[in-house]
């Protein structure tokens, strides 16, 4: 099993069970999230309650939670939205985290990638929600959702040059 940690935090983000796809020319990695509920499991266990002097407000009490997978499995941590100030400004602080942390040809790609990326999220930034891996720490990668047109389930954004590829 493959786990993609954030190369800043060490926090993990993404596995291999949520395969990706390559955007923008490798810039952006596009991964489908799903919404999935939690909880509250009905098991039917062949008794009859009525006949067992049991009534209806017996039993365990669950309550169901809808969850969005990658979400859950990373406990990752919504962040407020941000404004194209707000979000240019991050992005400038980012890169400079970031591109000491890179080396020779990987360094040389995230220069190249992170303009059309951050221009397509520029576009795309009233749509989108923020997210942090569970440290919360203020540099960290943000990982990036948006609902495809008319879409019932999110799509994630990861900027890949960010994760570092750990083998479990």
């Amino acid at each position: 099993m493959l786990v993609y940690q954030d190369l800043v935090t060490g926090d993990e983000l993404l596995s291999d069970s949520f395969p990706y796809k390559e955007f923008l020319d490798g810039a952006l990695w596009e991964v489908d999230g799903k919404w999935v509920i939690q909880g509250a499991v009905d098991v039917d266990i062949g008794a009859n309650p009525s006949a067992e002097g049991g009534g209806d407000d017996e039993g365990v009490d669950d309550q169901a939670v809808k969850v969005v997978d990658i979400v859950d499995t990373f406990r990752l941590q919504e962040q407020p939205a941000f404004d194209k100030k707000q979000f240019v400004t991050y992005m400038k602080r980012y890169i400079k985290v970031l591109t000491p942390l890179l080396e020779g040809e990987a360094q040389e790609k995230f220069k190249k990638t992170i303009e059309p990326a951050t221009k397509f999220l520029l576009s795309k930034l009233s749509d989108l929600q923020f997210f942090v891996g569970e440290s919360m720490k203020d540099d960290a990668t943000l990982v990036f959702a948006y609902y495809k047109d008319g879409a019932a389930d999110p799509t994630f954004l990861y900027l890949p040059h960010a994760l570092k590829e750990i083998k479990c």
